[in-house]
């Protein structure tokens, strides 16, 4: 894409406004670090636009509170407070979501998942929110936890304009099939190779 141009202009009958407009979803997969990264980056640019921005983490313990949260949620303060940026929600499985108010770890994980899956369906189907983060949302679909068939079919036939994106290493065929836009990381170098664990500032 040279410059930003797309390398091939369908015959669809959109303008180019019309396909410029077009809710993406999206998936950052593979085995390096930065797939959430990225996803948290996309929601910063969200929030400018004045976008309702929803978080929703399905591995991550309760007890991890990573900066981009503290950031996120900050902005949503902001936004509450003045109007600027846009509104931000952060809901975390380990925490037993938000939603549910159940204090302390779950420890039916796939009935948790499968609950905030069903969450996240009735607010596609409200069109609750503009950007949909599904954070490590791959684990849960390749443990069996929710069923691919059931995610694609929802997102693929969401409403309004709704953009989301998922991360976590190996989606499945069928996720990647459906999505607009795919990213793999790939790990060339790690510190965890030569036994460096992770630090404050760059993985929290």
């Amino acid at each position: 894409m040279p410059k930003g141009q797309p390398t091939s202009v369908p015959d669809d009958g959109l303008t180019t406004r019309q396909r410029r407009q077009r809710p993406l979803l999206m998936v950052h997969t593979g085995p390096g670090k930065g797939k959430s990264t990225a996803a948290f980056g996309l929601a910063l640019r969200a929030w400018n636009q004045g976008w309702r921005v929803g978080v929703f983490q399905f591995v991550k313990s309760a007890k991890w509170r990573i900066g981009e949260q503290t950031v996120l949620e900050r902005l949503g303060q902001l936004h509450d407070e003045t109007g600027e940026g846009g509104p931000v929600e952060w809901h975390k499985m380990g925490s037993g979501w938000s939603w549910s108010r159940k204090q302390g770890d779950e420890t039916d994980h796939a009935a948790a998942a499968a609950e905030g899956w069903a969450e996240v369906k009735r607010r596609i189907a409200a069109e609750a929110h503009d950007l949909y983060v599904l954070d490590e949302f791959t684990y849960p679909l390749t443990w069996g936890w929710i069923d691919v068939d059931d995610v694609v079919a929802a997102l693929t036939a969401r409403p309004g304009r709704q953009h989301v994106v998922v991360t976590g290493r190996n989606a499945d065929p069928r996720l990647i099939e459906a999505a607009d836009l795919v990213t793999e990381m790939g790990k060339v170098k790690h510190p965890m190779d030569v036994g460096q664990k992770g630090q404050r500032g760059i993985e929290w």
